[in-house]
């Protein structure tokens, strides 16, 4: 296995690295999309701006090869920015693409009174495929961190794999498709619930 963490010139790659380290696997950090070419896994994590993080991508000639990764079924993993590139655009950054693979925008939590945003620290997400899948040993309504203003609304329900709450907003806490698991929550930050996704999602066997 070769896991190759997008390195974008920000986000948590540390503690991502740290998480899958402590998994046994020693990521391949990287900036470059020729660095991809042996690599079994792809994973995008994120912290910053919609808009800086699809120019920093574009600088380092990594949109095409990201898209052209899902579209072959390759394993990706999104944590909270890299789940929101996923889709066309963010309110967070009018007038900006993004990688455009699911189609659905992003939008920000409505403001109502006593809710505060960011939505910031442990929350459910409830799968709806509990136990199977990248979900195996979750149980129904395992808890994860989180810190976010804005999450992905999906065109297609379907795809939605996890669903949170937060002030009137149920949103998509993550999804699936094809060898894709992308995520709002950090799951490099969600201690045991968080490692036995990243596990499930590589295919790792428990110990």
């Amino acid at each position: 296995m070769k896991a190759a963490l997008i390195d974008y010139g920000a986000g948590n790659l540390r503690s991502v690295a740290n998480a899958l380290r402590e998994l046994g696997i020693d990521p391949l950090i990287t900036a470059s999309a020729d660095d991809l070419t042996d690599a079994t896994h792809l994973i995008l994590p994120g912290v910053g701006s919609f808009g800086d993080c699809m120019a920093q991508l574009q600088n380092r000639n990594l949109i095409e090869s990201i898209q052209n990764w899902v579209a072959a079924g390759k394993p990706y993993l999104g944590i909270c920015l890299g789940y929101q590139l996923l889709f066309d655009s963010s309110e967070e950054s009018p007038g900006v693409a993004g990688l455009g693979i699911v189609p659905g925008v992003v939008r920000r939590f409505q403001q109502t009174p006593g809710l505060k945003i960011p939505h910031m620290g442990w929350n459910s997400a409830v799968p709806r495929k509990p136990d199977t899948g990248n979900w195996a040993g979750l149980g129904a309504d395992p808890y994860f961190y989180f810190v976010h203003s804005y999450f992905p609304v999906p065109n297609d329900d379907a795809v939605i794999a996890a669903e949170t709450t937060y002030g009137t907003d149920t949103f998509a806490a993550a999804i699936e498709m094809p060898n894709l698991l992308a995520c709002q929550f950090h799951p490099e930050k969600s201690q045991d619930a968080g490692l036995r996704l990243i596990r499930n999602f590589l295919g790792l066997p428990l110990v």
